[in-house]
């Protein structure tokens, strides 16, 4: 443990032990990736097994880092019982890029590595923009109102992105992530929304209604997971400096209803109606949960 050091020097040392760890394990990441596209359909799947297989490994090597250079008192619970070779779709509230850091150490090795719903930019991204295709995480091009009401066409395709690529998802073991905010949670964002909810932005419900479509039944459960920053919600930048004292994650495997897989959600009114509804119970319930746990955590 060095989070005795200076501040900055833990920022320093944590960038660097990202950026190493990142390099050992993103150079066969990314030769897999290529032996992936040049292979043949009966190769493929192992060539996506053994780029997962490097993917949890770099998820470990930041364990290694995070665990050398801060000290962080982690209260999980709910996340045990579950299956390696399962099928889950995770809903998370979404509060900083930490959030991915903390998902990882919860749950890698416990469950297929995560996928994440992610915006087409970062596709662009160095070096961790050809991981992510290779890994087959679902890039999604969200247009404005604005823009849709001059170019019509586009209507609808992130909605047939997301089908094609949790039809590939079906195909093996997969947890999947939606963050149903859409971005993280600023006050701001949320003054602006008028957001109903004290701690959360506004649902989206359309991405997770999409994924029960093509995959509604493979999934075993819906990880519905609820992430505290006790003391406050952490920048990147805090992260690497060592400011993460405390983070609470709260896991609860819930059985998926059935009457909201393989629904209708562009065109059933019904459907759509009955499906916010029951995302917005599940916000209301998170929403709750997190006054709790800050509350709990402020009294000690």
């Amino acid at each position: 443990m060095l989070n005795f050091l200076p501040r900055p020097l833990i920022g320093i040392l944590s960038v660097l032990g990202l950026l190493i760890n990142t390099c050992i394990w993103m150079i066969p990441i990314h030769f897999a990736a290529l032996l992936k596209i040049m292979s043949n359909k009966r190769l493929y799947q192992r060539f996506d097994d053994l780029l997962a297989t490097f993917a949890e490994m770099w998820a470990l090597g930041n364990e290694v880092w995070m665990k050398l250079m801060h000290k962080t008192h982690w209260d999980v619970s709910g996340h045990l019982n579950l299956n390696y070779k399962g099928w889950y779709l995770i809903n998370s509230n979404h509060q900083s890029w930490v959030d991915i850091f903390v998902l990882q150490k919860v749950f890698n090795k416990r469950i297929p590595f995560l996928k994440f719903f992610t915006k087409e930019q970062l596709k662009y991204f160095p070096v961790f923009g050809t991981a992510w295709w290779a890994l087959d995480y679902p890039f999604m091009k969200r247009y404005s109102k604005e823009y849709l009401k001059k170019h019509p066409e586009k209507k609808g395709q992130d909605i047939e992105t997301t089908k094609r690529l949790c039809e590939r998802f079906s195909l093996k073991p997969t947890a999947v992530v939606n963050f149903l905010e859409g971005t993280r949670f600023t006050q701001a964002k949320h003054d602006y929304q008028k957001s109903p909810f004290k701690y959360l932005l506004k649902p989206k419900a359309g991405g997770i209604a999409f994924t029960l479509n093509v995959m509604g039944d493979k999934f075993q459960s819906m990880l519905d997971v609820t992430i505290v920053y006790p003391e406050s919600i952490p920048s990147f930048l805090g992260f690497m400096c060592g400011d993460l004292h405390q983070v609470t994650v709260k896991v609860r495997q819930l059985n998926i209803p059935k009457e909201y897989v393989y629904g209708d959600y562009q065109n059933d009114v019904q459907y759509r109606e009955n499906f916010q509804k029951w995302v917005n119970v599940l916000w209301e319930e998170k929403d709750e949960l997190m006054g709790q746990l800050i509350h709990q955590k402020s009294q000690h």
